[in-house]
């Protein structure tokens, strides 16, 4: 029933329709469902190799094993620290990894930068011919590399195995980057070297800064490639095996206590690189870490 108002009469508003709304929080609580359970999936059994890796070998040797050890020590974690060969072998993925992120980006970045700002007949299948790199099996790489590396004189040293990871990581670290520098507009390029920058300087000080959180999220996928990989750093090393190499050849004759240890001491240093390149990665997806 309308009544008058300065002589006019009042209209009714309309019911608001709330489906939209409901139908947005129901799309928002499914997301935040999906991104739990891949969390869990991925965080359980980190949990447990922890676990297991600070659990005393008595803990370890019940049956049945209970979710959270009866004993904690860390006998486990010590033994497989001092046992023969583990540090230098930390050592050496430490510096394979750094030494692999490296060349990664010093060959890998300009070759992005040429697919983002150049136009070349063949560009499309020279990105396709990069990919099957990455489907090629490992030891098809790994068998004619430790060849020529035994001819070179450079086998089983750090260098030979930092090659075979950076032939591994350049075509991910090509495309990856060639999509992070076409992002970035053309336009405040051409403004720098309108005001006096050469092409070189207006990529090194303006381009660059602004693909940095690519960079960062190329380099957090090339250092852990390097980390886990173990076939190619066991066929071209003998003496001087990375972690997981040396980890893989000791499982035969090793303990159960040992493969937990080592298995959490593969994660780890794995983990912190991410933690501490966190925020270049998430700044890349438009999240800002305060």
């Amino acid at each position: 029933m309308s009544t008058q108002v300065t002589g006019r009469p009042q209209r009714t508003l309309p019911e608001v329709d709330l489906a939209p709304l409901r139908r947005r929080r129901r799309r928002a609580l499914a997301v935040q469902v999906a991104c739990t359970a891949v969390t869990l999936f991925m965080a359980v059994p980190i949990l447990l190799i922890a676990l297991a890796a600070v659990s005393s070998r008595q803990s370890l040797a019940e049956f049945p094993k209970s979710l959270i050890p009866s004993e904690f020590s860390l006998e486990t974690l010590q033994a497989f620290v001092s046992a023969t060969g583990t540090l230098p072998a930390f050592g050496n993925s430490l510096l394979v990894g750094l030494y692999t992120v490296f060349w990664s980006l010093v060959v890998g970045a300009p070759a992005g930068y040429a697919l983002a700002r150049h136009v070349f007949r063949g560009k499309d299948a020279y990105r396709v011919f990069m990919l099957l790199v990455r489907a090629l099996p490992i030891v098809v790489l790994s068998v004619p590399l430790a060849t020529m590396f035994l001819r070179l004189d450079v086998y089983d040293t750090v260098f030979a195995t930092t090659l075979v990871h950076t032939t591994l990581a350049l075509p991910t670290t090509v495309l990856i980057t060639a999509s992070i520098f076409v992002s970035v507009p053309t336009d405040v390029e051409e403004a720098a070297q309108v005001f006096g920058c050469t092409r070189w300087q207006a990529a090194r000080r303006v381009v660059v800064p602004l693909a940095l959180p690519g960079l960062a999220a190329s380099s957090i996928f090339t250092f852990v490639l390097s980390w886990n990989e173990i076939l190619g750093a066991t066929v071209v090393t003998l003496g001087h095996r990375t972690l997981p190499a040396q980890v893989l050849t000791s499982l035969a004759e090793a303990s159960v206590a040992y493969r937990f240890a080592g298995g959490f001491a593969l994660i780890v240093p794995a983990l912190l690189f991410i933690f501490l390149m966190r925020r270049y990665l998430l700044n890349m997806w438009g999240t800002t870490l305060r």
